[in-house]
């Protein structure tokens, strides 16, 4: 299996500083990244954990309903402009740590000096890479904020086109795609002999299909902010209005819609597992972290398929103890590939 080099002095304190100062906020704002982040190899798990403390911060930013966009909008150009070196104004963000019911997002808001402390710890390498994908993360949401200025039950918005909503599945986590195989082929698998360009590709729609199955997971929670990630174009071709996504009765007449963007996602997550069948054998950690949020992306649109989507209920989740059978069928599994692979019909 894989080989663990040593770890260089200042990345073992990263490493440390990571496990225990901000594991314990990480271990409370994702329930499935987590277990991701503690499966992979060290080398480049505080890396990978620090770009997803930051990401998730962002993203509380650009949640907190309560905070006027303007002030979110201003919130996250503050917080990019330190990611990105060109400030080091101390960050303030009692306010909108104030506002969040989660006391894990309030802790993670009010931790942000402490996790932007870790980025002193990186390679140039490394901190050009978060930086990259970063960059990209703030500008799609911020790209949201402006589309939805306004949005409410009552004024449901909806994106445009296919293409929009591609755009946006990019920018919040195709990108995460790229960063991800970027950092692993720098330390885990440098000299393995792949076809990088074909792997950028598929990591990219890794992170496509990922957040499409939160969209789509997600579709009566966000309509009931006024979002509709759903294009407008496909709900006009179905005789629909944004609006009227807000009434269950109207299932029958967008589940043609709902469930072609479901294919799309199956499709995206195929790539994706191609992806990870693709990756060295011996980076059993990797293909591991790959595989679990992939496996339970399966059995969520496994789920919606036979669902309600627009009733007025909690964003659906796989059982926890189905993803404690995931995780061990999979790890079990490993040392026979023929049988891993048949994980995904």
């Amino acid at each position: 299996m894989e080989e663990v080099a040593p770890l260089k002095p200042g990345q073992a304190t990263m490493v440390q500083r990571l496990d225990k100062s901000l594991r314990p906020v990480l271990k409370a704002v994702s329930r499935s990244f987590y277990l991701t982040l503690r499966v992979l190899p060290r080398k480049i798990r505080p890396q990978i954990g620090l770009a997803y403390l930051l990401a998730r911060t962002t993203d509380t930013i650009a949640d907190t309903g309560l905070v006027a966009v303007e002030q979110r909008l201003a919130a996250l150009e503050a917080l990019r402009a330190r990611i990105l070196g060109r400030s080091e104004q101390p960050l303030n963000f009692g306010e909108l740590a104030r506002q969040q019911a989660s006391p894990a997002e309030r802790g993670l808001l009010e931790r942000c000096e402490a996790t932007l402390g870790l980025l002193s710890s990186l390679s140039s390498a490394d901190l050009e890479r978060l930086r990259q994908v970063l960059v990209t993360i703030t500008g799609g949401q911020e790209l949201d904020l402006r589309r939805f200025m306004g949005a409410s039950a009552q004024h449901v918005v909806a994106l445009g086109s296919d293409e929009d909503l591609d755009a946006y599945a990019y920018a919040v986590a195709g990108c995460v795609g790229e960063f991800w195989t970027k950092m692993c082929r720098a330390h885990v698998f440098p000299q393995a002999q792949l076809d990088d360009a074909t792997l950028l590709t598929q990591g990219v729609r890794f992170g496509k299909g990922l957040q499409l199955v939160n969209i789509l997971r997600d579709l009566a929670t966000d309509l009931r902010q006024g979002r509709c990630y759903l294009p407008a174009r496909g709900l006009s071709a179905c005789g629909l209005e944004p609006g009227q996504l807000l009434q269950e009765a109207n299932e029958p007449r967008l589940r043609p819609l709902y469930d072609s963007w479901l294919e799309r996602a199956k499709a995206h997550l195929n790539a994706g597992w191609a992806y990870t069948n693709a990756l060295p054998y011996g980076a059993m950690r990797v293909r591991l972290a790959c595989a679990w949020p992939l496996l339970i992306g399966f059995e969520t649109i496994k789920l919606l398929g036979s669902v309600s989507v627009l009733g007025p209920r909690q964003p659906l989740k796989v059982p926890r103890g189905q993803v404690r059978s995931i995780l061990l069928r999979s790890t079990l599994l490993y040392p026979w590939p023929s049988a891993w692979r048949k994980l995904v019909a």
